[in-house]
């Protein structure tokens, strides 16, 4: 019995002496050092790129304009510009053409942007042009500080002079962004 009183005094001296010894020495925090970089992005366009009908209008003698919206254009402007900085996005357009006989002109084609919602800092102008034969200036970006973002479905009147022949005209609606 006495033998194994000494072996338990022993291994409890030993833990003792184990739980009793000093933390070893290890640091509490450390710092990294890190970095990003961010680079100017790109200034672009996205356009509606499937077939829209703007509408649909009996014919008559004196003539009519058919409206309708041609679909969400949107501007992203992540470039690395100086404050005060903008941009312009002009539109075109073809002629209505039908299959045969003559075309509605482009001068007869009109652009309203209406609401325009943004993101980001900047001024936005619609110039809402009312002739697409060559190419005029639709939306005007002024003032801009910062990754901007301008979005809109613009409305497309189509003045059909009297007269013209009852068929499905078409045409090319084409956006640029500088």
């Amino acid at each position: 019995m006495r033998t194994h009183r000494l072996i338990f005094v022993i291994i409890a001296a030993g833990m003792f002496t184990l739980s009793m010894a000093p933390p070893a020495s290890a640091a509490a925090s450390g710092i990294s050092p890190a970095s990003v970089t961010v680079t100017g992005g790109f200034l672009s366009i996205t356009v509606p790129t499937t077939s829209v009908n703007l509408g649909t209008q009996a014919d008559t003698v004196g003539g009519e304009t058919i409206s309708g919206l041609l679909g969400q254009v949107q501007v992203n402007d992540a470039r690395d510009d100086v404050a005060g900085s903008g941009w312009v996005v002009s539109v075109i357009a073809s002629a209505f053409t039908p299959p045969a006989g003559p075309a509605i002109p482009a001068s007869d084609i009109s652009y309203s942007a209406g609401t325009i919602a943004q993101v980001g800092t900047a001024t936005y102008t619609p110039n809402n042009p009312v002739n697409l034969t060559g190419v005029v200036p639709a939306i005007t970006a002024t003032g801009i500080t910062g990754d901007n973002s301008a979005t809109w479905d613009p409305t497309i009147s189509v003045a059909v002079p009297g007269g013209f022949a009852a068929a499905v005209y078409t045409a090319t609606i084409t956006h640029s962004v500088l």
